[in-house]
């Protein structure tokens, strides 16, 4: 084997190795792009969770609490809940519990932009579950109890849980944003070279 068909055959070893190389890193790349660090936020968002879970047993209205809401218990039909406060309940349970907790261990940003919907959705609802308790319904038929104490803190908790998701998922939006443009930056450069190698005269090549 000649000296040029060795020099042609390490370059293509190297090439196949760059080009391993840099599958590996764009999956590596990928991954951390798909997770969050919520930082000191983690425990905010931890303590948001815990206090969500608090306000499942503590009074929703009367003598319903949320959990009994959550399941059509006799002291929610006794309370006339309606279906904001149904609603509202199960909005805190899935997202303002389950999925927030979730995201939390699985640090997964798809899961916490999941959380921030679903907790931005259930301020509204809360708002609309405490309207209704202090609004007569259909021929002027007024709920028997007000707001609970369960109903205020579970409305508390998912704000602080929507606003703390939220600027973890901008801070990961943002860095997502930073690292495509290093890539199309990186891509530009290659290109680059690659023409350049390609108009190179062959310093070998024979006259």
């Amino acid at each position: 084997m000649s000296a040029r068909d060795e020099r042609a055959e390490k370059r293509t070893v190297d090439a196949g190795g760059f080009a391993a190389y840099e599958t590996e890193l764009r999956k590596t790349e990928r991954k951390v792009a798909g997770e969050i660090d919520p930082g000191l936020r983690g425990v905010v968002v931890a303590v948001g969770v815990l206090v969500a879970m608090l306000s499942m047993v503590l009074p929703h209205t009367g003598s319903a609490n949320g959990i009994e809401v959550l399941t059509f218990a006799p002291d929610a039909d006794a309370e006339r809940v309606t279906i904001t406060s149904i609603v509202f309940v199960y909005l805190v349970a899935i997202f303002g519990i389950g999925v927030s907790a979730l995201a939390l261990l699985t640090r997964r940003w798809i899961l916490a932009w999941a959380a921030l919907c679903g907790n931005a959705v259930a301020c509204v609802a809360g708002m609309l579950a405490w309207w209704s308790r202090n609004t007569p319904g259909v021929g002027g038929v007024v709920p028997p109890s007000g707001v609970g104490i369960g109903l205020i803190v579970a409305w508390l908790a998912v704000l602080v849980l929507a606003f703390h998701w939220a600027r973890v998922v901008w801070a990961r939006s943002t860095y997502q944003l930073a690292l495509e443009e290093e890539r199309r930056k990186e891509a530009a450069t290659r290109d680059a070279l690659a023409r350049s190698l390609q108009h190179r005269p062959d310093e070998n090549r024979e006259g």
